[in-house]
């Protein structure tokens, strides 16, 4: 509970029309996109600048009150549930983009900017922002900054690391730091800006952020494979690979997430398919033809009984629009809607979705997949009830044996989504005991109070 005195201090900061204490707006901020987790807060704040933070972040540190930084809350891993009660720290009002430096090819941004916004603002003058996560239409870039969020074309492109340049951070105690900047080369000191991506706000709260721009692609076009074998399908992303490919998106869908999505985009996918692989490639267009010729070869080599090529914009962006849909199609299925990210590396992508397969039929559930193939990042996602104890129980063993799976082909427990609450138990798959104590030091080091967004990633002492 807040003392009458922290709210008035907190008044005094910010005014009182941007604190929230009634328990409707409680209610809604008490979980995120993953709904199994949910914690009522003490209040939801709004503050409109980086003064109003650093003072909120300051007051917090004195009282020991736990803050939760949240934009939008698409994240999948209960990265923005308070589980510790404490206060709701909204962004959303801090959504200008500061500035474009078409000479040194940046956009300098507030957290609280819509992924897709600084797409249309960057294309708008020929130059791109290519990390595109699937909730990029309502998700926010101090969101997508602090789980590092991937997306479609991660595969040629990289993820959000590989655009932040630099930040402005409040740090636990208060204090504001800038790291990085417009340079292409930097190595004063520890790499901070890095650190703080990532991160999930258990170090701080992003408030400006440098990111790079580069030269729009001059084309693209869009491809689709059809096969009767999952596993073919997913073969022929390690072929593709394995040809020295890189194509801007490598995307896989298995026939039930196929079905599901047509039925929700109604754009005539072929249901009747094991599998799909949706494929695109971006660039001069001489390269992109060669290159999808080559891609389309290696597809039926690996037995596609249809390969296809968008006709149209209009066609290929309703496909890549039908992809993104497929959490949204799922969650209709099943009162509960669990959508992992065990990722491992490309040429191990086949066992992968073998595995998936093998632990689903052993625990008598359905799990879907889809997801990133040609960076190795799938989405097995279960449809189930969390009301049922017993199949849930069985989800949890399901869940670990993936989790497991991917470690032992080399591959990793969270490849966007981040560690949250919800993969917190299996953190030492990959970290293990000494890795996980590097990240508390830190942790205690910057964050001494343990007030910036406690409970996730790891335990600690409290």
């Amino acid at each position: 509970m807040l003392t009458k005195q922290f709210i008035e201090q907190l008044k005094g900061i910010i005014g009182a029309k941007n604190i929230r204490m009634d328990n409707a707006s409680l209610l809604a901020y008490s979980y995120d996109s993953t709904a199994q987790f949910q914690a009522m807060p003490d209040a939801v704040v709004t503050p409109a600048n980086t003064k109003e933070v650093a003072a909120i972040v300051e007051l917090c540190n004195n009282e020991k009150v736990p803050i939760i930084p949240r934009g939008s809350g698409t994240n999948l891993c209960a990265g923005t549930t308070p589980l510790k009660g404490g206060i709701v720290l909204l962004l959303n009002k801090m959504n200008k983009i500061v500035e474009i430096d078409e000479e040194n090819l940046t956009m300098t941004v507030q957290p609280g900017v819509y992924t897709k916004t600084i797409h249309e603002a960057a294309e708008s003058i020929g130059l791109f922002y290519p990390p595109d996560p699937g909730s990029m239409h309502i998700s926010q870039i101090g969101g997508n900054i602090s789980e590092n969020s991937g997306g479609l074309r991660g595969l040629k492109y990289g993820v959000t690391k590989d655009y932040v340049l630099g930040l402005e951070i409040v740090l636990p105690n208060g204090e504001v730091i800038r790291t990085g900047g417009k340079l292409a080369k930097d190595v004063a000191g520890y790499d901070l800006t890095s650190l703080y991506v990532g991160s999930e706000g258990t170090l701080g709260i992003i408030t400006e952020a440098i990111l790079k721009l580069i030269p729009k692609p001059e084309t693209k076009q869009t491809m689709l494979a059809l096969y009767d074998d999952i596993e073919k399908a997913a073969e022929s992303v390690s072929s593709i690979i394995a040809n020295r490919i890189i194509p801007a998106t490598l995307e896989f869908l298995d026939r039930h997430t196929l079905q599901v999505v047509e039925d929700f985009a109604k754009i005539g996918l072929p249901t009747y398919a094991e599998a799909v692989l949706l494929i695109e490639q971006d660039g001069p267009l001489q390269i992109v033809q060669q290159d999808m010729s080559l891609i389309a070869a290696l597809c039926e080599q690996n037995n596609a009984f249809q390969v296809t090529i968008a006709e149209t914009e209009e066609e290929a962006n309703d496909l890549t629009a039908a992809r993104r849909t497929a959490l949204s199609a799922l969650s209709r299925l099943k009162p509960t809607t669990i959508l992992e990210d065990a990722t491992v590396p490309r040429s191990e992508i086949a066992n992968m979705v073998r595995a998936i397969g093998v632990i689903a039929e052993k625990y008598n559930l359905t799990i879907c997949t889809f997801g990133h193939a040609g960076d190795g990042n799938l989405h097995p996602t279960c449809l189930t009830d969390a009301r049922d104890t017993e199949e849930m129980t069985r989800v949890e063993q399901a869940l670990g044996e993936i989790f497991e799976a991917a470690i032992s082909l080399g591959g990793t427990i969270t490849g966007e989504h981040g560690v949250g609450a919800m993969k917190l138990p299996y953190l030492h798959l990959k970290a293990g005991k000494a890795g996980i104590a590097a990240m508390r030091s830190i942790k205690q080091a910057l964050d001494p109070n343990n007030i910036m967004n406690p409970g996730k990633i790891f335990t600690i002492l409290e």
